[in-house]
């Protein structure tokens, strides 16, 4: 995970762009797990997301959230984010409730840190009448009728997606991920980290889709949340041919994300729209937003959260391919990669895995599972029977951590939701169409009873 650096260090050369990336690399006794988990806040009465303000509302929410221990945070007058011992609380543009995990060991220590949190959001959201609701897509709610949070950098984001894609807004309103964020030793590693993980995302998206809804009906999709990425902005997603290329390192990373374009500058309390400009030009002075000034490394680090790969590599490889869940899948994700990545044998297995598949297949492979899951055919083999040998091998990585309990369990366990979804033959998607075309009767109001947190 990222380590201590001076944010207001200026930057002079694309040089200290590629040597902080680099300090990234921490020998393995040091790498850690950071999961950060997002869900949709919704009023039990009607079933509608609450706005910011009002009784109830989300500031209601952030701020019954204290009594733990939780530190506000904000922007202008408005609490926009809590933070507690190495985690934080952060809200998306649509409310939607985020948590972003402190830097663990263990997979034991990350699933009790969610349910943790989970009990302490559920206590107060019980005596605002809110509810929780794990999914990637919000199923109910229209674009329209989703009201957005207090924070200006999501205004200049508002006003700039349009223009990029038709979906770029529900991505910001309408979406949940759950993600994990492991650390590389150094280049090398870094690089094939990176390689395998982006190969293998659409597998992951496969396991955990659960978005088949769209304003109360089907879509058409498993994962609707993955298609949604699809169309939000070509500059800054999807599955980065150039990671397959010989060459690949740190360099070649910063090289793409310079390319990407600015959303904005964060000075004084204050954020500058830079949307549609070059961080090039900021680096040389020539930033027509802010003409005469050049980036400090805060503006870096910003820059990189707005770029939005499958995989997106800051000082650490963050997986971004899961659609949220319920508190077994935000177990799982996590265990799945950790298993994958964290051991030399897994991850060799992984790389072999895929070793053959070109930046075209991968890309492919990706545009397919948001429409058919595990069911689709790939380079000859169903989906389902590759992620049946993902899981294997990161069963076998988490064995080999051999990292227990106090009961004497290891992190194996954490892949059990996982093994019942191959089991099954299919997503959690395919079952929530068969309640919707059976026992619901076409309404999709009874997720928000049987499957809230």
């Amino acid at each position: 995970m990222p380590r201590k650096f001076d944010l207001d260090a200026p930057l002079e050369s694309r040089r200290d762009l590629v040597e902080y990336l680099e300090a990234g690399g921490r020998p393995k006794a040091d790498w850690s797990i950071g999961t950060e988990h997002e869900k949709f806040v919704f009023r039990r009465d009607d079933l509608s997301r609450p706005g910011y303000a009002g009784a109830g509302g989300i500031r209601d929410l952030l701020k019954g959230l204290e009594r733990f221990g939780w530190q506000p945070q904000y922007e202008g007058d408005n609490v926009i984010a809590l933070k507690m011992d190495g985690q934080s609380i952060t809200l998306e543009p649509g409310g939607q409730f985020e948590l972003s995990g402190a830097m663990l060991e263990t997979l034991h220590q990350t699933c009790n840190e969610v349910h943790t949190h989970l009990d302490q959001v559920k206590e107060v959201a019980g005596e605002l009448d809110l509810g929780f609701l794990g999914l990637g897509f919000d199923p109910l709610s229209r674009r329209q009728d989703v009201p957005v949070m207090p924070k200006a950098r999501y205004d200049i984001m508002r006003a700039y997606m349009p223009g990029r894609g038709a979906l770029g807004l529900d991505m910001m309103l309408r979406s949940c991920t759950v993600q994990v964020n492991l650390d590389f030793a150094d280049e090398a590693d870094m690089v094939k980290k990176f390689r395998t993980s982006l190969a293998l995302q659409p597998i992951a998206t496969a396991l955990f889709a659960n978005s088949p809804f769209t304003e109360g009906r089907l879509n058409g999709y498993q994962s609707f949340r993955s298609q949604v990425w699809t169309d939000t902005d070509p500059d800054r997603c999807g599955t980065l041919p150039f990671v397959f290329e010989d060459g690949f390192g740190f360099e070649r990373y910063v090289d793409f994300a310079l390319g990407v374009p600015m959303y904005f500058i964060y000075r004084d309390g204050r954020y500058i729209d830079a949307s549609g400009q070059s961080f090039d030009d900021f680096l040389d002075g020539r930033l027509a937003a802010w003409p005469g000034h050049k980036p400090r490394l805060g503006d870096w680090v910003d820059h990189l959260t707005t770029i939005f790969p499958e995989v997106r590599l800051k000082q650490f490889l963050e997986m971004r391919g899961a659609d949220a869940g319920p508190w077994d899948s935000l177990c799982a994700l996590p265990a799945l990669w950790v298993g994958l990545l964290y051991d030399s044998a897994a991850l060799d297995g992984a790389a072999e895995l895929v070793g053959q598949w070109s930046a075209a297949d991968v890309d492919g492979l990706r545009r397919m599972v948001p429409i058919t899951g595990l069911g689709g055919r790939f380079r000859g083999r169903l989906v389902l029977d590759i992620a049946v040998d993902v899981l294997e091998l990161a069963s076998a990585g988490l064995a080999a951590r051999a990292c227990l309990d106090g009961g004497g369990a290891d992190e194996r366990g954490f892949l059990d939701t996982l093994r019942a979804v191959v089991a099954r033959g299919h997503s959690p998607a395919v079952d929530f169409k068969a309640l919707y075309q059976g026992p619901w009767a076409g309404s999709v109001e009874p997720l928000y009873r049987e499957h809230a947190f």
